[in-house]
């Protein structure tokens, strides 16, 4: 790594962290992560992996759910974010869109819109010019911007959530599932949008998510989950080279399947504290 390399401080830093639930259940094990600034970051793995915990880990949103991290520490821009309320990480710039969209079904496009900028204090004029670029970006929600969400497609509920997340003009945002249930162009077309606005606004991204093969196509780097822990780490063109994952993620080889961290081939690196 070079000496630039290692002074660009990274937007997110979760740092060996465990999360239990009901004070019993242990769920997350020792797992770090780093999302660069400006960068589009994947967790990857199976139903159950420990993909969204980690998520509502970053977000703050474990308590509703009787969950606490505790060990560890999560660091965004530098500092230490895990004991802030979620209310207060969205207003520094950090912000989740749920797995499943929860889109407010009674509200109109624009008024789920409107909801994203409830920490914002800049005005009126600045929210309405927000508006028009989320418009812009997902022009299906121009057009449907008076239809109750309720009664619109899962692809729009999806862009729905991810412009009601742009509202409150976030620095990153944790997209939990973004392909679930839609059909494959749309999920390429959102994949596309995640790609321009990471390009274009800056916006950094850590991508919660089954379907391997896309989120690599548009990751930078990858990490892979499996039972709560990191398994696998690098490169996105790397892992999609990779032949364990070809095996076990992307489907490409045949023989039975066994737990990823079974395969002889592959020396994993403990990411966790003994």
């Amino acid at each position: 790594m070079s000496a630039t390399a290692e002074t660009v401080e990274p937007i997110l830093a979760v740092n060996n962290i465990e999360v239990i639930y009901d004070h019993v259940v242990l769920v997350l094990k020792g797992v770090s992560l780093t999302v660069p600034r400006g960068g589009i970051v994947a967790v990857l793995g199976a139903n159950g992996a420990g993909k969204t915990t980690t998520l509502k880990a970053i977000s703050n949103l474990l308590k509703a759910e009787r969950g606490d991290v505790t060990k560890g520490a999560i660091m965004f821009e530098g500092e230490r974010v895990d004991r802030m309320s979620p209310a207060d990480l969205v207003r520094r710039g950090c912000i989740q869109v749920m797995e499943g969209r929860h889109c407010f079904g009674h509200l109109t496009i624009e008024e789920n819109l409107l909801t994203g900028a409830f920490t914002r204090q800049d005005g009126r004029a600045a929210i309405k010019r927000d508006m028009e670029m989320v418009f812009d970006y997902f022009p299906r929600l121009r057009q449907r911007m008076k239809s109750m969400s309720g009664y619109t497609s899962g692809g729009e509920q999806q862009m729905c959530a991810i412009g009601r997340a742009l509202m409150s003009r976030p620095k990153m945002i944790l997209l939990d599932e973004p392909s679930m249930g839609l059909a494959p162009q749309i999920v390429e077309e959102i994949f596309e949008i995640v790609k321009d606005l990471n390009a274009k606004e800056g916006v950094s991204f850590l991508l919660a998510e089954q379907n391997t093969n896309m989120a690599l196509r548009y990751a930078t780097y990858g990490y892979i989950m499996e039972t709560g822990r990191i398994v696998m780490d690098g490169d996105a063109r790397a892992l999609r080279e990779n032949e364990d994952v070809k095996e076990f993620y992307l489907g490409v080889s045949g023989g039975d399947k066994k737990s990823f961290r079974e395969v002889k081939s592959y020396k994993r690196r403990k990411r966790w504290l003994a």
